[in-house]
């Protein structure tokens, strides 16, 4: 089992549904969760369904990746409650997620991973 697992946080189910395949694609072995919309099938983010990506993940230490606002604010309190480490990325959704998993599936170290990944960071 790797120690280092990917999550991914959306707003929509559709595209967290639609970034696992994606990511399949290049790194079918990795620990990847993802979580998307609300319940009732509408769009938002939930702190349950993170909970739950979090929880189910087999790795104990998380490259967490998000779309907007509150998907890093319910990142952020579930990181609270979680035993697990949780390194929530400041990057673009679909590149940083991507490059990580990519990254992981080939082997990389954690150091390796986080340095190409922070070339994403979003400058505001």
């Amino acid at each position: 089992m790797s120690e280092l697992g990917i999550v991914i946080v959306s707003h929509s189910a559709d595209i967290a549904k639609g970034l696992v395949s994606l990511i399949r694609e290049v790194a079918p072995n990795i620990p990847l969760t993802a979580t998307g919309g609300l319940e009732d099938g509408g769009l938002g983010s939930s702190f349950d369904h993170v909970q739950v990506a979090v929880d189910s993940q087999p790795a104990k230490r998380l490259l967490a990746f998000y779309d907007l606002g509150s998907a890093r604010m319910n990142l952020e309190m579930v990181e609270e409650f979680s035993e697990k480490d949780i390194l929530i990325q400041h990057v673009p959704l679909i590149e940083g997620a991507y490059t990580a998993s990519a990254l992981l599936q080939a082997g990389a170290s954690e150091v390796e991973i986080l340095s190409q990944v922070n070339e994403l960071t979003i400058q505001k």
